[in-house]
């Protein structure tokens, strides 16, 4: 990987108007994809996969910024402002687990250097604070929250440090960086997580920072084999290249690892290749859909009757889940340490819908049927067994002029208004393009239709009664692996 990394603001400049509407869709009913053999398709590691199918992560924005109201600090605030007096970071964990996220990370420190745990790196810590008469830790408290309500952890550690005199010395900085990271990767226990970002600025010297990241990388890798990487451009994890919480409906995790840095700094190409990925990439680089619970990212009152409604969180999941990449949601603590309550009913209610959405798979129990099986093991049947590893794969790669299918025949007529793919995703992905048909009165009608599938493709669709339901895949790379079709039923009629 080149050493280039990306800053996130000139991304974000870049990417403005790419975020804000919808990307053309790879080879939608155009020419079919250069076929490649299966063994030649980028895959993800175990780490990636168990990201993969935690689908939701909560990020946890608390410093000193939380005491100033700021969103950066510049690192002049002082420890004393550091009073979280009623901090429970099981109240966190318990509202993660209510909202049906399985792994949160913690900001141990933000641009602004104050650091969460009691450091040897350096004065400017909670060891400062008046916090537990300075002998807290909240790391640790975060960590051991985690492990209490079975949900993984992970870390930010911000490169930018705005307090830190070394910052801009960059054999010097990087160093102390180092060191910080291995007292976080070391000290805690297993980390599922570690968050990097390109934040980057002039240090006191008035030079800029080259930041050692295959170091960083390699630190992380020797210290926590388990945890994936995200950082903008990977190498575990990509961002989708908005801060809005959304991918697009084309979303690939595969990626060309040389290509984003040669695209150049502020391109809006890079910021496409984030966004859409590389179906021919030669590694798993897939996306995590980045956004607040509130305007900021850190706990201001005056944003207590702006947190986002329980339409706007289900709509996101639907668009960041539901577009094959990771959901990551920040919920900020207050200066008391804790949720506020309007974000601790928010997220609770999000979790009681997207559980109650997804509750009865309608397709369970179908008759199922395919236009050829790989495979005995390949079955159609495979589809609804709940087993993320088994699939149903046709015995070729299917063409626009002999497109691979499979039918689900119900029991009843059923209503539904939405339809979930799954790719097998460790066997890697495959579909460049599908159609969702549903049989109505006899007749076959379109319900949706997509590009790319990968570990969860979600489609809402007109309320409408059918008896059978059928996934038509013209165009893939190689023979496709479908682990799973579920179908639902609108709330209003779900049981």
């Amino acid at each position: 990987m080149s050493d280039k990394h990306i800053s996130r603001r000139e991304l974000l400049a870049a990417g403005a108007a790419l975020s804000a509407s919808r990307l053309l869709p790879f080879d939608a009913l155009g020419q079919a994809p250069r076929s490649t053999a299966a063994a030649d398709r980028a895959r993800p590691s175990p780490r990636q996969l168990a990201w993969h199918r935690s689908e939701l992560t909560m990020f946890v924005h608390f410093t000193v910024n939380t005491f100033t109201g700021k969103e950066w600090g510049d690192g002049t605030e002082s420890p004393a402002i550091f009073r979280p007096e009623k901090l429970d970071a099981r109240q966190w964990a318990r509202t993660a687990r209510a909202g049906g996220f399985r792994r949160m990370i913690l900001t141990a420190k933000h641009h602004d250097g104050f650091c969460l745990w009691p450091t040897d790196t350096t004065d400017h810590s909670v060891r400062s604070s008046p916090w537990r008469d300075g002998k807290g830790d909240v790391v640790r408290e975060f960590v051991d929250a985690c492990r209490a309500e079975g949900l993984g952890a992970g870390l930010y550690l911000s490169p930018w440090d705005r307090h830190e005199r070394s910052y801009g010395d960059s054999p010097r900085y990087n160093d102390f960086y180092v060191r910080q990271l291995t007292e976080l990767l070391t000290r805690y226990g297993p980390i599922v997580e570690t968050w990097f970002d390109g934040a980057n600025g002039e240090g006191p010297n008035g030079r800029h920072q080259q930041y050692d990241w295959p170091r960083i990388h390699r630190t992380v890798r020797e210290l926590q084999p388990g945890a994936v990487i995200f950082s903008d451009i990977g190498p575990d994890v990509r961002w989708i290249g908005n801060e809005q919480g959304f991918a697009p409906d084309t979303n690939w995790c595969s990626v060309d690892p040389a290509s984003v840095p040669a695209l150049g700094v502020s391109s809006p190409a890079i910021v496409r290749s984030l966004q859409q990925g590389d179906p021919l990439g030669t590694v798993w680089r897939p996306g995590e859909a980045d956004v607040s619970i509130r305007p900021g990212w850190f706990w201001r009152h005056e944003e207590d009757e702006k947190v986002r409604s329980v339409g706007n969180l289900v709509g996101l999941y639907f668009a960041s889940v539901g577009h094959n990449a990771g959901f990551l949601l920040n919920v900020p603590p207050t200066t008391d340490g804790l949720f506020h309550e309007t974000d601790v009913a928010r997220i609770r209610q999000f979790g009681e819908r997207i559980a109650a959405t997804f509750a009865t798979n309608l397709a369970a129990g179908s008759s199922a049927r395919a236009s050829t099986t790989a495979a005995r093991t390949r079955e159609a049947g495979r589809v609804t067994d709940r087993d993320p590893d088994s699939f149903w794969m046709p015995a070729r790669t299917p063409t626009p002029d002999a497109p691979a299918w499979i039918e689900l025949s119900l029991g009843a007529p059923a209503k539904i208004d939405c339809v979930s793919l799954q790719e097998a995703i460790a066997e890697g992905q495959h579909v460049a393009y599908y159609r969702v048909l549903g049989r109505v009165g006899g007749s076959w009608r379109t319900l949706s239709w997509g590009t790319t599938i990968g570990a969860r493709k979600l489609d809402r669709v007109d309320p409408v009664t059918v008896d059978a339901v059928r996934l038509e895949i013209p165009s893939a790379f190689s023979a496709p692996r479908i682990a799973s079709i579920g179908l639902y039923a609108p709330l209003t009629d779900a049981k």
